[in-house]
């Protein structure tokens, strides 16, 4: 008789167990707890809600749903002994016991262990201090340079360092700023070995060992192993590295060494044992021990299983796999190729739209699933690694072929994936090539091509002077063609910060390159100096022909909007030296101004001269490591809306405005005669770059309210709390650039320079008494505040586009009471959507309105947790998944807690049957009935964690006829009903009706 299978876990690996067990004819059902978007509905594949952290609750799960066994995907519940507490409760569970697990739980369990079995592996020693682990770090007699934390660390507690620095840095990050919590208190300092890694993994019955085919993992983010550690992206199996001699030398010294000694020791081991090895010229070396299928090594290894998993699991489980030998295709080769979200390792946008996963599968592929889950009926990211694409040929470059097919047909934004898996089994079996320079990373035909596409862009900045035309060792320029007689030269470099790091993330590179020009440009233009040419300075760790072509577009398109000549640049592609998609810009700007026309004129400057303010464009490139944090710590994400005030635009656009280009516009002023000095407001803002022009006597005073601040200053000021002195020395807060003039000319000059720029009297030049700051600013803080609370009024209405229709949950125990109504109302509101039900029974009727409607459904069963507080955790989770903003409770039998309550106070909703606050809790038409009355009817109020006492929002009266019984009364209230709860759910959702502070109804007219 078939059998339900439960799975746990959610990652790649696990949709690839699934996929495989699902395949058994001994297997009815696989549920995924939590599983994602490929184990959701799929086939005799389907997701379950229910806990596994909690053993207890796991096991009656199994009992209730009659689970015959259970297969563990990940380590951390091995680690926490799930095996142990479901083998307890009579329910069969593959995987190795917790005491079994500490192979891969603990690192210095593992050590100790192989060193008494006589297991290769490097030297190492376990620290918990970290001096004496940094004494041993330069002292060791070998290359002590792998860091590692003992405990589980969710694949990232390892750390190879470059040198003994390094090493010693890793183990401070570790032991004393727990950069691995818990897990990092004890850490294993060993030895770096050389060699080629591979994974060879075995099905154990703690007596038998049965091999599976070596596999190989890409942990690099990048092409050519480049880039940060990652947990895998991508793998390919058989290894050609691995002969079928040397697999059963790793059989002997290596797996069945470890099976027999975990059982000497009173631990048999059961399940899968991952042994990751070092080729190493004394042969193999045991880096580390896993105790489960490797990710992304199980999804090459198990498409070329020619077994039943499920009957390989049963004789792993019964001690037979001395009778039982698994069964693998011959003869051919899979690859699976990661693909991952844009800043993976690092942070990461969630909820992105994945499309073309149907065209992947057409081709032949499988596509297992990750870090997705379903919102709105749509297949979106949810995690670093989003999925996988496995293709299976006869051999491996065919395989990478097809594999990298399906990724290309696969498209979410920012995704990230490497087209090089396998290349050192291809160059293995190609060993008798010699290297070429390509194989180092450095690609020196892409060079090529991107000097050659850049060429046209260069050309265009053509001006007296030089022709612009790029490919020789040198840029020339003519300084008598270009009209000077007796010229000083003046050289300025800069780059454009960490405002890279934005470009890079939101996949926008069009405006970095005016960004590089402006800051250049706009330093030398402090001493007078026009422009001449200019060059650039592109670095990288792999290059990409097309973001560097769009980043030099935009470098040629602002040399011409600064009146300068592209003569030359540098591109240095740095294997090893960037994260896979960053590069670094510097850029080099030479200009020059006739003999005796130097600025500033400082002699000239004197007390009472005004200073004229001229706008600059947002941030410009400066302040941005301030302003990453304080994006950081919000919750903004760089795709998200601007804030208030800033545009409809996204968060990223807005702050990747680019740097304004002031010579065209302000040279002509320089050369008047009428202006004394500029100052460009670059890195140090207002207060330390106006006394870069000043004599040491002599200060101004600035009146910030006289000037308009953008509003994204004071945005970052209060969602950073950024001090006003703070704002002043980081930002140009509105102002990219000052004039002093003389007070009798400042209005002439004011006047024609307003008809090209927004520009303002900001200020002017008094004493600068010692000890005092040379720049003295009032108003900023209140101009700021004022900005903020001006542009707050209007709030409303600039989100509400953006947020057209409200996602609400309807929370149900049965037929969902008044769901339909709701469900009715959405279809022809402009503000609601019901995104999804909820419900905490299985097979209700209520389930199957929702499905007919098209909208997605959780079950999750209160029987299955322990608590009133788990269960709600649980819901609370589900709604934050569908990005759920209001709740409407429909005939939900559940009371919620109070921590949920109070978490949600204001966005639950519910229905009660009696005009409030008569008749209370439940059987309300009996008591209308005893009371006697004549009116009741209904009440839609706010939750409160008082049963029936919140907010009222909408009531509706229903007579009470003369021999009513509570069957046809509570029949004319449920129509009362079906008005009464849309309606109220509409004042809410569009913001008429909302609950105050004090727990009161505060209206607002829309």
């Amino acid at each position: 008789m078939a059998e339900r299978v439960l799975l746990v876990g959610s990652g790649g690996r696990e949709h690839a167990l699934a996929w495989k067990l699902a395949q058994s004819p001994h297997v009815q059902q696989v549920l995924v707890a939590p599983g994602n978007a490929g184990t959701a509905n799929n086939g005799n594949i389907m997701n379950s809600a229910v806990s596994i952290s909690n053993h207890a609750i796991l096991a009656q799960y199994c009992k209730d749903h009659n689970i015959g066994l259970v297969v563990v995907g990940p380590e951390a519940p091995l680690a926490a002994g799930i095996v142990n507490d479901l083998t307890a409760a009579g329910i069969k569970c593959f995987g190795p016991s917790e005491k079994a697990a500490q192979l891969e739980s603990s690192k210095q369990f593992a050590k100790d262990f192989m060193d008494r079995h006589g297991i290769p592996t490097a030297k190492w020693k376990a620290f918990t201090n970290p001096l004496e682990a940094c004494n041993f770090i330069n002292s060791a007699s070998f290359p002590a340079l792998v860091v590692k934390a003992s405990g589980l660390a969710a694949g990232k507690g390892v750390i190879v360092a470059a040198n003994k620095e390094e090493a010693c840095s890793a183990v401070h990050d570790i032991l004393q700023d727990k950069t691995f919590g818990a897990a990092g208190e004890t850490i294993v300092v060993e030895e770096l070995l050389e060699g080629e890694e591979v994974s060879c993994l075995c099905f154990t019955d703690g007596i038998t060992v049965a091999p599976m085919p070596p596999a190989q993992d890409h942990k690099r983010l990048m092409d050519g192993d480049l880039g940060p550690n990652t947990g895998g992206m991508g793998a390919y199996c058989p290894t050609p590295q691995v002969t079928d001699s040397l697999l059963l030398e790793i059989q002997e010294t290596v797996l069945q060494r470890t099976v027999d000694g975990m059982r000497q020791a009173g631990t048999p081991y059961v399940g899968v044992l991952y042994a990751g090895l070092m080729l190493t010229k004394d042969g193999p070396k045991v880096l580390e021990f896993n105790c489960r299928f490797g990710d992304p090594e199980c999804q090459v290894i198990l498409p070329l299983l020619k077994s039943d998993l499920y009957e390989v699991i049963q004789a792993t489980l019964n001690s037979k796999l001395s009778t039982f030998t698994p069964a693998w295709m011959v003869n051919s080769a899979a690859v699976t190729v990661v693909m991952a979200s844009s800043g993976y390792p690092g942070e990461y946008a969630k909820g992105l739209e994945i499309e073309g996963l149907s065209v992947a599968e057409k081709f032949g592929l499988q596509v297992f699933h990750a870090g997705t889950t379903v919102k709105n009926d749509k297949v979106v990211t949810s995690g670093g690694r989003v999925l996988t694409v496995t293709a299976i040929e006869k051999d491996i470059v065919t395989a990478l072929e097809h594999a990298n097919k399906g990724v290309a047909a696969i498209q979410f934004q920012g995704a990230i994936y490497r087209k090089d898996i396998g290349y050192r089994a291809v160059a293995f079996l190609r060993r008798s090539q010699g290297l070429s320079y390509k194989d180092s990373g450095v690609d020196i035909t892409a060079g090529n091509d991107l000097v050659r596409a850049i060429k046209p862009f260069a050309a265009s900045t053509a001006r007296p002077g030089c022709s612009a035309e790029l490919g020789g060792f040198a840029g020339l320029f003519d300084l008598k063609a270009a009209g000077y007689s007796d010229p000083i030269l003046v050289s300025g470099t800069d780059g454009v910060g960490t405002k890279v790091k934005i470009a890079q993330l939101c996949n926008k590179h069009d405006t970095v390159g005016q960004d590089l020009v402006a800051m250049c440009v706009n330093d030398i233009l402090a001493h007078g100096a026009e422009p001449l040419f200019f060059l650039d300075y592109f670095s990288c760790g792999k290059l990409d022909v097309e973001v560097a072509q769009t980043v030099v577009a935009g470098i040629a398109e602002a040399c011409k909007m600064a009146g300068c000549a592209l003569i030359g640049g540098e591109t240095a592609e740095m294997p090893g030296m960037y994260c896979p998609g960053e590069y670094d810009l510097a850029g080099f700007a030479v200009g020059a101004f006739e003999r005796g026309q130097m600025f500033p004129q400082r002699k000239k400057i004197a007390i009472g001269d005004n200073v004229i303010g001229i706008a600059s464009s947002g941030i410009h490139s400066n302040g941005f490591s301030l302003v990453r944090k304080i994006i950081s710590k919000s919750a903004l994400q760089y795709n998200s809306p601007a804030p208030c005030g800033c545009g409809k635009q996204s968060l990223g656009d807005l702050l990747l405005t680019p740097t304004k280009i002031y010579s065209k516009t302000l040279l002509p002023f320089l050369r008047s005669g009428s202006v004394k000095a500029y100052a460009h407001i670059t890195g140090g803002g207002l207060l330390e770059n106006i006394p870069r022009v000043l004599p040491e006597n002599l200060g101004v005073q600035l009146d910030a309210s006289s000037w308009k601040i953008p509003e994204v200053f004071s945005w970052l000021q209060n969602a950073g709390d950024v001090t006003e002195e703070e704002m002043a020395r980081t930002f140009n807060c509105g102002i990219g650039a000052i004039l002093i003039v003389d007070k009798e000319k400042s209005d002439q000059i004011l006047k024609e320079l307003q008809l090209q720029e927004q520009a303002w009297q900001i200020g002017r030049v008094v004493q600068h008494g010692t000890g005092q700051s040379q720049v003295l600013i009032e108003n900023l803080m209140h101009s700021l505040h004022s900005r903020e609370m001006s542009t707050s009024k209007d709030a409303d209405m600039q989100q509400k586009p953006q947020d057209t229709k409200i996602p609400v949950a309807v929370l149900i125990s049965g037929t969902g009471t008044n769901l339909q109504a709701l469900i009715d109302h959405a279809k022809e509101s402009a503000c609601v959507k019901i995104a999804l039900v909820i419900s905490n029974k299985p097979g209700v009727e209520g389930l199957k309105k929702a499905a007919r409607a098209g909208i997605p459904t959780r079950i999750i069963d209160h029987k299955l947790y322990g608590s009133r507080a788990e269960f709600d955790s649980t819901i609370d989770k589900v709604l934050e998944e569908f990005s759920i903003k209001l709740v409407c409770l429909a005939g939900f039998m559940r009371i919620l807690s109070g921590p949920f309550v109070r978490k949600w106070q204001g966005k639950i909703l519910n229905i009660h049957p009696s005009l409030l606050p008569s008749f209370k809790g439940v059987n309300a038409h009996k008591q209308v009935l005893q009371a006697g009355v004549q009116l009741t009817g209904c009440t839609v109020h706010f939750v409160a964690e008082e049963v029936d006492a919140g907010a009222i929002i909408v009531q509706e009266a229903v007579p009470v006829k003369a021999g009513d019984t509570e069957e046809t009364l509570s029949e004319r209230v449920k129509e009362a009903e079906h008005r009464a709860y849309p309606a109220a759910l509409e004042l809410v959702a569009s913001g008429a009706v909302r609950l105050g502070e004090d727990c009161k109804i505060q209206f607002k007219h829309v």
